[in-house]
């Protein structure tokens, strides 16, 4: 199980930097986080149901929720806060954040779909 990591929201709102007990921090942009939300509304409930989540560019994150030693409930200003961002899974999209992003950037070009 990976330890929690000291969170702080940066920037307005617009980055949350994690500081994992091992050393590593991410900043991890709102609309990263936003879009890769791991709540059913986003993720579905199978990979095909997966959502491509557009025109969150200016997204920013009002609070957090802490829930039990392992996860934070994130709160963003277009009304999200489904999604239970678990420390391991923090951990995970830091370490994998350019290669999700551009992933997601692609998606949105085959779909049609705008970040703004």
């Amino acid at each position: 199980m990976t330890p929690p990591p000291l969170l702080e929201l940066i920037d307005g709102g617009k980055t949350l930097k994690a500081a994992f007990p091992d050393g590593r921090t991410f900043e991890l942009p709102a609309e990263f986080l936003r879009v890769v939300s791991p709540s059913a509304e986003v993720q579905g409930h199978t990979p095909s149901q997966r959502i491509t989540v557009p025109r969150k560019k200016n997204v920013k994150i009002t609070g957090m929720t802490p829930i039990g030693n392992y996860a934070t409930r994130i709160a963003f200003d277009d009304g999200h806060n489904t999604g239970l961002y678990t420390w391991g899974y923090l951990h995970l999209i830091g370490r994998e954040k350019d290669q999700r992003w551009g992933e997601y950037l692609e998606e949105l070009a085959a779909k049609g779909l705008t970040r703004e």
